[in-house]
């Protein structure tokens, strides 16, 4: 079995390619990363240092590689960023899926595809809409949402188009170890951690602190994607989520209590969004019917390893 994992590198691809390695020793990973410097010693994958936006590049990616199953994630993944920067969220998460759907269309036999869309599709929602389900209403809030929204109805297209087996997976928020700063959790996790290792004034910045998700360990998100792709519907979207909502107040406040550190909590204005949804719960019930899948690791466990990860990075740097 040859697996190509687009965005390997990146926070999901790098508990996808370990899950993988764990459930099946024989595949053949290839992984695929924009800067040579995130590749990592070897592993046991094959990586490609490549830029996904050029048509001829990645079609030269898949003549070689030839895989049997592609697992899509690159993206540029953070909505506090679009907000800055629209086109080039717009031009990597919609052109590299266009350039990938297309060149796998020269194989004589299209391999099976997960595409990463997100649960941002969904938007603004009431309470009485909750938990969401796949029949919801898209509601793009930033130009993040707005991309994801593309490339899962380009994975519908493709399938209706050209009978490719596409399975677009939407991911609610997920964490855990190894996640990047840009995210509320590890921002959250790492300034207690340079505050413990006095590397930061006992003052933690925050936004806003009201807003609910749905959180799943990075980790459950990966046995998801795998289920996706072994049991999944093919031209069918799957929710990724736990059905819970905690609040960003709940999530500071249960990571504060890992800690015995004496801190402040502040609110920075640079850390507010200009819209901000108040809440967002996913059902998950037709993944879990499709394959079985239901999350294992609770929210308060994906906090603590994450922690413990985030004071790691820090004492390396220290």
């Amino acid at each position: 079995m040859r697996v190509l994992i687009t965005g390997a590198t990146g926070f999901v691809g790098q508990h996808l390619s370990t899950y993988l390695k764990q459930v099946d020793p024989d595949v053949v990973l290839h992984g695929t990363s924009y800067n040579v410097s995130d590749i990592p010693p070897a592993d046991g994958i094959q990586y490609h240092q490549v830029d996904l936006r050029q048509a001829d590049v990645v079609q030269e990616l898949i003549n070689t590689v030839q895989p049997d199953e592609i697992y899509h994630l690159a993206a540029m993944a953070s909505s506090a960023a679009s907000f800055k920067e629209p086109w080039p969220t717009l031009e990597a998460n919609i052109h590299i899926q266009l350039n990938l759907l297309e060149a796998c269309r020269t194989l004589p036999a299209s391999p099976r595809i997960v595409v990463s869309s997100s649960a941002t599709i969904y938007g603004p929602t009431t309470p009485e809409e909750q938990p969401l389900d796949e029949a919801a209403d898209f509601r793009p809030t930033n130009t993040y949402s707005l991309s994801k929204i593309t490339q899962d109805m380009m994975g519908l297209q493709y399938f209706l188009m050209y009978q490719m087996p596409i399975i677009r997976a939407r991911a609610f928020n997920h964490l855990g170890p190894g996640q990047g700063e840009t995210f509320v959790a590890p921002d959250f996790a790492l300034q207690i951690a340079r505050i413990e290792a006095n590397q930061q004034a006992p003052i933690m910045k925050v936004g806003n602190l009201s807003a609910a998700r749905d959180f799943t360990d990075v980790r459950d998100v990966a046995k998801a994607y795998v289920a996706l792709m072994k049991k999944g519907q093919a031209g069918t979207a799957y929710n990724i989520a736990s059905n819970n909502a905690y609040s960003i107040q709940h999530l500071l406040d249960t990571l504060l209590s890992f800690s015995d550190t004496a801190i402040e909590v502040v609110t920075d204005p640079d850390k507010l969004r200009p819209v901000d949804i108040p809440e967002v719960r996913g059902d998950y019930s037709r993944l879990q019917q499709d394959t079985g899948w239901q999350p294992d690791i609770t929210f308060e466990q994906s906090l603590r390893d994450l922690l413990d990860d985030c004071r790691q990075r820090v004492r390396a740097l220290s």
